[in-house]
């Protein structure tokens, strides 16, 4: 497993392409929740109590068909085998692509929402803009369609 995947003192702000004007809470989609969906709760549920693996491990985690009730042995071992392989970062999140969610990390790399509509999240993007960061670093997510 790689170092340390988490991101710090950073903002993921919306894609340039991202389809809407104000944040919304993804839905689920033939009866099952979306990654989208399962990323929201994660973090909306625990706002600064996860880290960018935490979200990526328990997404996927909850998208197998796995039997409930998973000692911590079990837990760790699919942890270090899921982290083996390479993952893509929360950028290509859909929260931040076509949702207009932007995810704030604090300086201890834990993360929490800030809708693109928000007082914050215009803060942190004008004054990133303007070079005055606040020690916070400005990065767009991933754009869901080629210039």
């Amino acid at each position: 497993m790689p170092e340390d995947l988490n991101y710090y003192s950073t903002l993921i702000a919306v894609a340039d392409d991202c389809p809407v004007t104000a944040a919304e809470v993804p839905g689920g989609r033939g009866g099952r929740p979306t990654v989208a969906t399962l990323q929201y709760e994660l973090i909306s549920g625990t706002p600064y109590g996860l880290t960018q693996e935490d979200v990526l491990f328990e997404t996927w985690l909850r998208r197998q068909d796995l039997p409930a009730g998973l000692t911590a042995e079990r837990r760790a071992e699919l942890r270090k085998e899921f982290f083996s392989r390479s993952q893509a970062c929360l950028r290509a999140s859909p929260l931040p692509k076509k949702h207009g969610w932007g995810l704030l990390f604090d300086q201890d790399g834990r993360i929490a929402l800030c809708p693109m509509e928000s007082e914050e999240y215009r803060r942190l993007v004008d004054g990133a803009q303007a070079g005055q960061d606040g020690g916070v670093r400005v990065l767009k997510a991933l754009r869901s369609r080629r210039s």
